[in-house]
């Protein structure tokens, strides 16, 4: 689906943000504030109640979504997949011993991912790929991994720089519709951003 090209330059990125502003904060995820992040967690967290359901978080950078679910949904579980040592490193360390979560390293569009009850994607269909069928070949294989849902967010409006995209929501969801009769589009939190929720 993406080329060994896509994922060096998502490497070269993101480490060169963590050696600009250290790995802690939401800059090393490319995230232009806290607030950025939060905004696009609450519209994601909306899906369905998640209490006692499974949850993977594909492309979870340091798995801050897990503390915004946990607070919502006490008894989620939660899996992040995230590519990124770094990252994920950082996502072990902060949570790695809280109860029901656990973190995969790998490439969720290249690699194995497990099947949960439902799949979100925050920030991490955004990447440039050589690949113009990339958005819909990533679409489906987390649809295919969800059981019950998928929520993913994406750009629709950027400055370009090489790295991130934008997209037509109305593109995005006709091809969602074609893979379920309900889809739903969330686009009234952001003037840059959508959300989209499918169901089985």
């Amino acid at each position: 689906m993406s080329t060994s090209t896509d994922s060096t330059a998502v490497f070269q990125y993101h480490r060169y943000m963590i050696m600009l502003h250290g790995n802690q904060g939401t800059a090393a995820l490319g995230w232009r504030d806290l607030q950025s992040q939060i905004i696009r967690f609450k519209a994601l967290a909306e899906i369905a109640n998640l209490n006692g359901y499974t949850v993977l978080d594909a492309g979870c950078g340091h798995g801050d979504l897990r503390a915004y679910l946990h607070r919502l949904y006490p008894e989620v579980l939660y899996c992040g997949m995230e590519q990124i040592p770094e990252l994920l490193n950082e996502a072990v360390r902060r949570y790695g011993e809280w109860p029901g979560t656990s973190f995969i390293c790998g490439n969720f569009v290249n690699g194995l991912i497990p099947v949960t009850d439902y799949v979100v994607a925050s920030g991490s269909l955004n990447y440039y790929s050589l690949d113009p069928e990339f958005i819909f070949k990533a679409i489906f294989k987390l649809y295919a991994h969800c059981k019950l849902g998928f929520a993913f967010n994406l750009l629709s409006h950027v400055v370009p720089n090489g790295l991130i995209v934008a997209y037509n929501p109305k593109e995005i969801m006709d091809y969602c519709l074609s893979l379920s009769k309900q889809v739903l589009l969330k686009n009234d939190y952001s003037d840059e951003d959508f959300t989209i929720f499918m169901y089985r």
